[in-house]
């Protein structure tokens, strides 16, 4: 192994520690290892000069990766293939009661036929890939000291596996929502694309930018209050907020929102830490996510808060849809979903060749309804 003599370097450091010394320039290059690809044999122990130094430990990078997709799974079937979602469209209307208004000689029909007014949707997509990795045991144990240590190195590859999976999984239940957010921006209609940085400059007099608002107190007061306006109106029965135009309610318990992390953090920082009774205008049981369809080269707002996708609208053919600014979405549990997911692994021995291979499949359906109530909130 190599040493450094490094007494001069920890001397400066004390001093610009204690302040003996203003922080000035150091050279760390002798003191941290980044680590090779490959070890140089020619490392030879500080005794007789003669032996080659030996790995004394081995550390295995296996960590598991959780995700931040938004919570959109639900139930899964092991028989049949389609999704159908029956719903009652049209809620009956009123009538004259008789019970107030009898004459004499007059025939009240009992025996009259009301139809309720039912559809059914059919979701008969799904999506599916697989993953494959071969393993060889025999070919590799020669790299290790002991079973242990082989058992390890097999658990950090499945463990990388699944965390690649459940990075797909991730994009494909957020390519779900943002399907649905090019629908509701392509509708056009500004009760459920809500450009909430218009409303702002149009109520105050303003001329307020999108890449300043998430940082402008007024108007993240403004546009918690706007939300949380949206998540009392939502519940009530109402044609406005979905783009079918059918009667919907969301009840609180089936109703998700979904903040941008900037839009969120913006809030915390800016609004929340200086409000006192802050439950006034805090947005509750909000998920948040990093970006909506990628985070760019830069991180920046433009990237994050942005989608430029060609949505799924049921029409022959379709045009992108490109919308930055979006901070969050509110919608009903029954809008976006992922039904039916299904993880599992087959396996084949190749005994020629002592390996196996595994095929770590995956089945999900991803569906939108637009007959649902979904709400965007964007600065444009």
């Amino acid at each position: 192994m190599e040493m450094n003599q490094v007494y001069e370097i920890v001397n400066s450091l004390t001093q610009q520690y204690i302040g003996d010394t203003s922080v000035v320039s150091t050279d760390l290059s002798n003191v941290v290892d980044i680590g090779t690809a490959t070890m140089d044999l020619s490392h030879l122990d500080h005794y007789v000069r003669d032996l080659i130094d030996h790995i004394g430990k081995v550390v295995f990078v296996n960590r598991a990766y959780r995700g931040k997709t938004p919570s959109l799974i639900m139930d899964g079937w092991e028989y049949g293939a389609v999704l159908e979602k029956i719903t009652f469209d049209e809620y009956p209307e009123a009538q004259e009661n008789d019970s107030w208004n009898l004459q004499n000689g007059e025939s009240y029909d009992p025996n009259i036929f009301y139809k309720p007014s039912v559809s059914a949707k059919f979701f008969q997509k799904r999506n599916t890939f697989d993953i494959p990795m071969s393993f060889a045991q025999r070919q590799i144990k020669s790299a290790f000291s002991s079973g242990t240590q082989l058992s390890a190195f097999f658990s950090m590859i499945e463990t990388v596996i699944q965390n690649s999976m459940t990075v797909r999984m991730d994009q494909l239940s957020e390519a779900a929502i943002n399907n649905m957010i090019a629908l509701t921006i392509k509708d056009g209609n500004s009760n459920r694309a809500v450009n909430l940085l218009s409303r702002y400059n149009t109520a105050t007099g303003q001329t307020l930018t999108a890449d300043k608002a998430i940082t402008n107190p007024d108007f993240l007061r403004y546009a918690s209050y706007i939300m949380k306006l949206y998540s009392e109106r939502i519940q009530r029965l109402s044609k406005l907020f979905n783009v079918g135009g059918k009667e919907r309610f969301t009840s609180p318990d089936r109703l998700h929102m979904i903040l941008l992390s900037e839009f969120a953090a913006g809030a915390e920082t800016y609004l929340y830490s200086n409000t006192f009774h802050d439950q006034f205008v805090h947005l509750s049981k909000a998920e948040t996510v990093p970006y909506w369809q990628g985070s760019g080269t830069d991180y920046a707002f433009a990237s994050t808060s942005k989608i430029h996708i060609i949505p799924n609208t049921g029409a022959a053919s379709e045009e992108a849809v490109q919308q930055g600014g979006i901070l969050g979405v509110m919608f009903d549990r029954d809008a976006v979903g992922v039904a039916n997911l299904d993880r599992r692994v087959t396996s084949n021995w190749n005994g020629r060749a002592e390996f196996y291979n595994n095929w770590y499949k995956f089945d999900a359906g991803y569906f939108n309804d637009p007959n649902e109530n979904f709400v965007v909130f964007y600065v444009a």
